[in-house]
């Protein structure tokens, strides 16, 4: 075996070790590119060798969707397999595992018009709400995001490398944040998490009521319920099995106050949002909604995301992640959310995480809503961080304190 395909043997284990944590007799479903057989293959492999009953991988293929865009009817546009999300439901309630195998070209539908975009991207969030709020927000199933490099997505990366020499490069930056270079990943991910609950423990001992964001272009004040919680991407399913939703993740994160956001931010990475690029854009929030916004590119794509209901327009998600740390570190954007949000701070438009709130099973959907709890069809991440950003935290007798500064924790 090459050490290529040793690591990626590796990478598919700790996917199923540590993201998925299949157990035995579980069922696993994969969607994934039809270019990525190969790693497909192994993680198949490893879901059996630690005791998946069954395992169905979904391909797909972008350019297929691409053609959709371009040539479908509006009424073809609007048209669901609503089979597949009644079938992911079916599985979800018998306690199955997903895996979403990612794969960019970031800039695949930036020629498409926007609208028709917005009208797919609406039916599918539409179509999907259940399973979406109700199994994956909630943290009810076990599911995790990986990613895959295309050459589209390589050369994007390492403009001045040819294709093979990008995509070999993605692939050693990916093995190296993912910690697959490590002698034992699975250990190694272990450790990592557990560096992640202690941050998270420590800011949940802080009670902040409040957070003040200052950078170049953001002035930003979020607050935060008294029932918030901080915590990092382990989660644990409804049958008490931990799972890592997000490889690579340096994060750890909360829920804000749905009205109590104000201010402006200005976004410090390109963000992807179903394969088109917004870029140097900002927001400007007024008790919690926003009010006002630009971008230098994608401003259109940017207004429907906004558009797509009135959720949309809050913030749902607050994310800490210092500017020292691996993927940042690498000094790379990667037009890829998955990378780009654990290589910066970051916030995210739309719905609130239930796994979030305190005590979220002794609560009703109105007791949610009392405490500022954002319902939305999406939830989209966009970066803020930086060398240059500070924040500051206030307690509930209104002590201030450094939380970041100059982009890293000072707590």
């Amino acid at each position: 075996m090459s050490e290529f395909e040793s690591k990626l043997d590796k990478y598919a284990e700790a996917v199923v070790k540590v993201g998925l944590n299949i157990q035995k007799d579980q069922d696993v479903y994969i969607t994934a590119p039809v270019f990525a057989t190969n790693f497909a293959r192994k993680v198949v492999k490893h879901a059996y060798l630690a005791g998946a009953r069954q395992v169905l991988v979904d391909y797909h293929d972008d350019e297929l969707d691409l053609l959709k865009y371009q040539l479908a009817s509006e009424e073809g546009l609007k048209a669901f397999p609503t089979w597949k999300s009644k079938g992911k439901i079916e599985m979800a309630d018998n306690n199955a595992t997903f895996l979403g195998i990612r794969s960019k070209n970031p800039e695949l539908l930036k020629d498409v018009d926007p609208e028709r975009l917005a009208i797919v991207d609406k039916v599918s969030r539409t179509e999907n709400r259940e399973y979406s709020q109700n199994y994956i927000s909630t943290g009810r199933i076990s599911w995790t995001l990986v990613s895959y490099p295309s050459p589209e997505w390589a050369t994007l990366v390492f403009p001045k490398l040819t294709e093979e020499e990008a995509v070999e490069k993605l692939w050693d930056t990916m093995f190296e944040v993912t910690r697959i270079n490590k002698e034992n990943p699975v250990e190694g991910w272990k450790e990592h998490m557990q560096g992640l609950e202690t941050r998270a423990d420590i800011l949940n001992k802080k009670k902040y009521k409040k957070l003040h964001y200052k950078a170049k272009g953001t002035d930003l004040t979020i607050e935060l319920h008294k029932d918030h919680k901080w915590m990092c991407a382990k989660f644990t399913n409804a049958k008490g099995t931990k799972f890592v939703p997000n490889m690579p993740t340096e994060e750890v994160f909360t829920i804000p106050f749905k009205y109590g956001v104000n201010g402006t931010v200005a976004s410090t990475k390109p963000l992807n949002y179903n394969g088109s690029l917004i870029n140097h854009f900002s927001l400007t929030f007024k008790e919690g909604k926003v009010v006002d916004f630009n971008a230098d590119e994608g401003y259109d794509i940017l207004k429907n995301l906004l558009s797509i209901d009135e959720g949309a327009k809050y913030l749902g998600e607050v994310a800490l992640v210092p500017h020292d740390s691996p993927i940042s570190n690498s000094n790379l954007v990667f037009y890829d959310t998955l990378y780009d949000e654990n290589a910066s701070c970051h916030i995210a438009l739309g719905n609130a995480l239930q796994t979030c709130v305190e005590n979220v099973k002794e609560k009703s959907k109105e007791d949610l809503q009392a405490m500022g709890f954002n319902e939305s069809l999406t939830h989209v991440d966009f970066m803020i961080g930086s060398g240059e950003l500070d924040i500051d935290g206030e307690t509930e007798d209104g002590t201030k304190e450094a939380i970041f500064r100059a982009g890293n924790w000072v707590i």
